[in-house]
């Protein structure tokens, strides 16, 4: 009798843990139910509409974050770098290529609960695209790292995992289903502080 309570315990608390280690895991990755990923760049588009997933709604809830509706906007977030390694805030990273058309987006640099990098200087670790300086072909060049650089330059201060955000507002993206048909900038490391 002991011997299969003990056996029903220990099968309860694997399934329990199991299960709420799968949840987690599912709330924190950036690919997962109803993702689409272009390049480094991984975006929810249901996530603000009825046609949401329940993972996605759950992260919506457990983040306490307002998510965007179709024709608000899209957010992309990136965690790995072109050569497939995570973003570190103690490297440098070049972030070059076009972006789709959209009236407005933001870019910032964000930690693991996908806000602001807190630089604890004045300026921001955002840029948006009101700010930026374009290449003659209509597209950007940013450097993002801890060390003021020429051009388009993104503070990240820090050690740590990095998360790369770009939000596209009032974008024709946000409504099309040709997601795959658009290209994202590259993000390329530029070197590490020792």
């Amino acid at each position: 009798m002991l011997k299969n309570a003990l056996l029903t315990l220990i099968a309860l608390a694997i399934a329990i843990g199991g299960g709420g280690a799968s949840v987690w895991y599912t709330l924190r990755a950036q690919d997962g139910v109803g993702a689409i990923r272009i390049g480094q760049w991984t975006a929810f588009p249901d996530i603000g509409t009825p046609a949401a997933d329940p993972y996605s709604k759950a992260r919506v809830a457990r983040e306490g974050v307002l998510a965007l509706g179709r024709a608000e906007g899209l957010s992309f977030v990136a965690e790995r770098d072109s050569s497939g390694d995570t973003l570190k805030r103690e490297c440098a990273y070049r972030i070059e290529g076009g972006l789709p058309t959209a009236r407005f987006w933001t870019l910032y640099a964000a930690d693991e609960s996908l806000g602001v990098i807190d630089t604890g200087k004045q300026r921001p670790a955002a840029l948006q695209s009101y700010e930026v300086m374009r290449q003659p072909d209509n597209s950007v060049a940013i450097t993002v790292s801890g060390h003021p650089a020429p051009g388009n330059w993104l503070l990240s201060t820090g050690a740590g995992t990095m998360y790369l955000v770009l939000t596209f507002y009032d974008t024709p993206i946000a409504s099309s289903t040709g997601l795959s048909d658009i290209e994202m900038p590259r993000i390329q490391k530029a070197g590490c502080d020792a």
